[in-house]
């Protein structure tokens, strides 16, 4: 069960164990999962809620990608889009970490120039061995409004360093404070 809230209280059992208590917004969905989940053992993760990133931000990230892309192949390095924003997304993205908080290394037989070329996947080289190994990336669809910033941010510095002209600081501010209000 995942659901949005705020904290209430903390307080004590009589044999002194701790009760952390919630208030919920989706009130519905907690009753019909409750008894599902009653006496079962569970991994509780509480975190700071953040808003979805917005279409227009991430709109605007496959529009710098491309006009990466498209400075280095007239500089006379041919870039593909994929391999930018797999570099965007390795550099200043998120990785995917596991549920006992490890970070997601995939072992294959792929070398990284046929990585860095995949949209199905964003993938770090860290190491070869008998195999190459690499940290994997979340796409950025699944990220929130801080992580998109990041992302943003990242990819108009390097679009800068190619004199790429990007949106003024008063746009992108707009654009940053309309994260989540449009619907995905």
């Amino acid at each position: 069960m995942r659901v949005t809230g705020r904290f209430h209280n903390i307080g004590y059992t009589q044999d002194r164990k701790m009760l952390i208590t919630f208030e919920v917004e989706e009130q519905n969905k907690c009753l019909d999962e409750a008894d599902a989940i009653k006496d079962e053992k569970l991994l509780i993760d509480v975190v700071k809620y953040r808003e979805k990133r917005s279409l227009n931000a991430n709109a605007y990230f496959h529009i710098l990608i491309g006009k990466i892309a498209d400075a280095l192949t007239s500089i006379g390095s041919p870039t593909s889009k994929s391999n930018v924003k797999n570099r965007m997304i390795t550099s200043y993205g998120q990785q995917w970490m596991l549920d006992d908080g490890e970070p997601f290394v995939y072992k294959t037989n792929a070398p990284p120039e046929f990585m860095q070329e995949r949209e199905e996947i964003h993938a770090k080289f860290i190491k070869q061995t008998d195999a190459y190994f690499y940290l994997i990336y979340r796409g950025s669809s699944t990220y929130n409004t801080k992580e998109m910033s990041l992302l943003i941010e990242g990819t108009i510095q390097e679009a800068k360093e190619l004199g790429i002209e990007t949106m003024t600081p008063n746009e992108i501010a707009e654009m940053m404070s309309h994260f989540g209000k449009e619907k995905e």
